[in-house]
């Protein structure tokens, strides 16, 4: 199964362009060299002397946006060539207006000095923080253990890999464990408690022998946290799940998130989970004595389970996205790719999303099948 990348849809108004630091399009970075061509071009070729010398000082302020100094000095030397050569005739400038575009000159070099430097603090600055937050929440592998996993997380923030929602998929000594949650607030406020309870999580996948005592695990963790803090009401919600060693079926443990959608011959349904309260709110003090409910697995069984932010996104006209009636439709083809096809069926039906988008599609794949 191929890995599946975050897409970013065209739609997308997250999308990085070069007005939000993005390396500027192909038509910026010609456009001096361009401009430099057509005024020597057009005063060269035309029958009468041409007033259009001003144009050539809008190059090396227009040079900045896409060169370093030593290519702004060189555009800009060639405008003050230009206006100095009589062949051209360029308006025939007199010292003072040579003297300032000479000023403009020099001054769009040190501009683009600044830049550069700045651009590459920027870029180091993003690298670090991307890393930082791909240790939090790690791209998950193709597969763990029976389980095929594909993953899809578009943080409402922009700019930032990792929000209120959180997944998981590990294989520990009483199977592969999946979650998916969402925590109380979004954008980087909530990172650090996205990787509190991840990393218990992982613990308790260990060290947990059934999935209520992972869901426990969880909770304990946000009440130590709120306690620590002062006036902190943290909680989460939290769908966990535990695949048989032959992922012939699964247990289901939902802590108030949707349950996981299960697609299973071209139609889409709801698993029918009993509900628990959110996370953070004392659950470890009354688990319930069954371990979750058990759903059997069939082959080409998908399960399938998103954040609010796509159950509770809204069309313009007001509507919930359909996401139950639109699954069938999309997931007809390879599950890798659902996650995929859902948020561009996502952002072409609302057109936009403020608040994360994530997403887990688990695919049974037992070694008889591999």
């Amino acid at each position: 199964m191929l890995k599946l990348p975050v897409l970013v849809s065209r739609r997308d108004p997250h999308r990085r362009g070069w007005l939000r630091g993005a390396p500027p399009p192909r038509w910026v970075r010609i456009l001096p060299v361009v401009l430099v061509a057509a005024v020597c071009v057009a005063t060269l070729t035309s029958p009468s002397r041409l007033d259009i010398g001003f144009l050539l000082g809008a190059i090396p302020p227009l040079a900045v946006l896409s060169y370093g100094p030593l290519a702004t000095a060189l555009l800009g030397g060639a405008v003050v060539a230009l206006l100095s050569v009589p062949l051209f005739g360029l308006d025939h400038p007199g010292n003072t207006d040579l003297e300032t575009v000479g000023f403009v000159a020099l001054l769009s070099v040190f501009l683009s000095f600044v830049r550069s430097r700045r651009d590459a603090q920027l870029d180091l600055e993003r690298t670090v923080a991307e890393a930082a937050q791909r240790a939090v929440v790690p791209p998950l592998p193709e597969r763990v253990g029976p389980v095929c996993c594909a993953g899809l997380y578009r943080a409402a923030q922009r700019g930032t890999l990792v929000g209120g929602d959180f997944f998981d998929v590990r294989q520990g000594p009483w199977g592969v464990r999946a979650v998916m949650g969402d925590v109380q607030g979004h954008g980087l406020a909530a990172v650090s408690t996205v990787a509190a309870l991840l990393g218990s999580f992982r613990e308790a996948v260990l060290d947990r022998p059934d999935l209520t005592a992972v869901a426990g695990a969880l909770d304990r963790r946000l009440v130590v946290d709120s306690a620590e803090v002062r006036h902190a009401e943290l909680f989460a919600t939290a769908a966990l799940l535990e695949f048989a060693a032959d992922a012939r079926s699964v247990r289901v443990v939902a802590c108030g998130h949707p349950p996981p959608i299960l697609l299973r011959g071209g139609t889409a349904t709801e698993i029918e989970v009993a509900p628990w309260t959110p996370l953070g709110l004392g659950l470890s003090e009354g688990v319930p004595h069954q371990d979750g409910h058990m759903v059997p697995l069939r082959p080409g069984d998908v399960l399938f389970l998103a954040s609010d932010g796509v159950t509770e996104a809204r069309g313009p006209d007001g509507e919930f996205y359909p996401l139950l009636e639109r699954l069938p439709r999309l997931a007809d083809r390879a599950p890798a790719a659902l996650a995929e096809r859902v948020l561009s069926d996502l952002l072409a039906y609302c057109g936009n999303v403020g608040d994360d988008v994530t997403m887990l599609v688990l695919t049974p794949c037992p070694p008889d099948s591999a």
